[in-house]
């Protein structure tokens, strides 16, 4: 019974990090850039939600849809302003700057609002205890892997059904040819950090509600966690991001319910240690030689 529990704790714990990890791995299959500065995005939702829920007095799924939209913005903005212009530049100049938009979007945040942590309403979504199969569990814990489900549904659904998901599909499989064929790859890249924005925009206020704290620099860690989940699926995959961040949640709450809770967010990185070794192309990608 209790392995069921910490079961479910991890799946909801593990499509909050899949939230996180699809806007990785999106932005990599299109312009082969791992976007540093997604985990503080994931912040900026998280706080873009709290101040929706008791500012404006609004609603769960308001205060989602409010964060989703901001970090959309911001996701097109930071793509605009510090990646567009480096599209041609080497990887690590890339990789750099991406690093540095974290930082500045971090201490940023603390110079307009201070560090003081904040705390989600308790009262957000109904918490009680449901009896499943013999076992009690959140009904929290539900609605957040509900709300989860379904995005990552929608986000399929855009991928595979719409004009934009077919775009995004082609540049990531060849830009050029794709620009060859009358797509707009500027705009099709920029849609594609406006819905990874957006993916950590909901992850944020999902974790507000599951964790009740959040600070400023609380993005470092959930991000790498769900770069490692991107890594872990295959990076680039996007079913793979789904599977790696549920996997890598489960592994953290079966540590955790074993007694080993200061291991937590080390078990993540000795995951990626093993994956890098034994499967560095992740659980769905394939061996591709690159010519360096």
């Amino acid at each position: 019974m209790e392995l069921i529990q910490q079961l479910v704790n991890g799946i909801s714990l593990g499509s909050i990090y899949a939230l996180i990890a699809l806007g990785y791995t999106m932005v990599y299959g299109i312009v082969r850039l791992i976007n540093f500065a997604h985990g503080d995005v994931f912040m900026v939702g998280a706080f873009v939600g709290f101040y929706a829920i008791t500012g404006l007095h609004v609603g769960f799924f308001p205060a989602l849809l409010m964060a989703m939209a901001v970090c959309a913005v911001l996701g097109v903005c930071i793509e605009r302003i510090a990646y567009k212009p480096l599209r041609n530049a080497t990887r690590i100049a890339a990789l750099i700057t991406a690093i540095g938009v974290s930082l500045f979007i971090e201490y940023g945040t603390i110079y307009i609002r201070g560090a003081q942590p904040e705390a989600y309403p308790s009262t957000l979504l109904p918490d009680k205890k449901i009896e499943v199969f013999g076992v009690m569990i959140s009904s929290q814990s539900l609605w957040i892997l509900a709300t989860s489900i379904v995005l990552m549904i929608l986000l399929q659904l855009i991928v595979h059904k719409t004009k934009i998901g077919k775009a995004m599909r082609a540049v990531s499989y060849d830009a050029e040819a794709a620009r060859l064929m009358g797509i707009n790859v500027d705009n099709t890249i920029s849609a594609t950090f406006a819905i990874g924005s957006a993916l950590a925009g909901a992850a944020g206020v999902i974790f507000g509600i599951y964790y009740v704290k959040i600070e400023p620099l609380m993005g470092i860690i959930p991000g790498l966690k769900a770069f490692v989940a991107a890594v872990l699926g295959g990076i680039g995959i996007i079913p793979g991001a789904m599977v790696g961040g549920l996997v890598l949640g489960v592994i953290e709450s079966l540590v955790s319910g074993l007694g080993y809770s200061l291991w937590r967010d080390g078990v993540a990185f000795i995951v990626l240690i093993l994956i890098l070794i034994f499967r560095p192309s992740g659980l769905f990608g394939k061996n591709v030689r690159e010519k360096v």
